[in-house]
């Protein structure tokens, strides 16, 4: 709690215009930190869920691999696989992004969008929104607990400004705007 309130503090003062949170409590109290700070009324939605890890839902990282040790290294050399039979990645993507982009579009010009959601759908979601072929998603790495990610419109679309974040994004200068 004590991390979300940091961050709320923090973010508030980039003058959020909406905040959308998945419905799952750690997030939803999350989020509820940043609407006490400023005032917003938060979004919830279960299309920001965590990914759903079916039999590996509750397991510790050692008995993944004892259990399911085959599935595991498939899925960490980028393969397409249902962990546990759950979802795959792509799904994640699929549900969360159209989410968040129906919330950006509702912002006014230059408006600002806070999403509190998990870090697996976050990743996915920017690795979507970014246009990356979901293989390259695993190299944007985790959040972690009470981080962000910053992203921006940009000439050709979405553009990822800050990742794992816990300090206020400082502007680029240079020739690349």
């Amino acid at each position: 709690m004590a991390q979300a309130r940091r961050a709320a503090r923090l973010l508030a003062s980039l003058k959020p215009d909406a905040i959308v949170a998945s419905d799952l409590m750690r997030a939803a109290a999350t989020a509820a930190e940043l609407a006490a700070v400023t005032g917003l009324a938060v979004t919830h939605d279960e299309a920001l869920r965590e990914t759903y890890a079916g039999e590996w839902q509750g397991l510790t990282h050692d008995e993944i691999l004892d259990k399911y040790g085959d599935q595991y290294a498939a899925w960490k050399r980028g393969e397409a696989v249902r962990r546990g039979g759950g979802e795959l990645e792509t799904e994640v993507a699929d549900r969360a992004a159209p989410v968040v982009l129906e919330h950006a579009d509702r912002l006014p010009s230059d408006g600002t969008l806070v999403v509190v959601s998990h870090g697996g759908t976050i990743r996915t979601t920017i690795g979507r929104l970014l246009g990356l072929e979901s293989y390259y998603w695993e190299g944007l790495g985790g959040l972690s607990n009470c981080c962000w990610s910053v992203l921006g419109e940009g000439a050709r679309g979405w553009r990822l400004m800050e990742h794992n974040a816990g300090t206020l994004p400082e502007p680029v200068l240079g020739d690349d705007d």
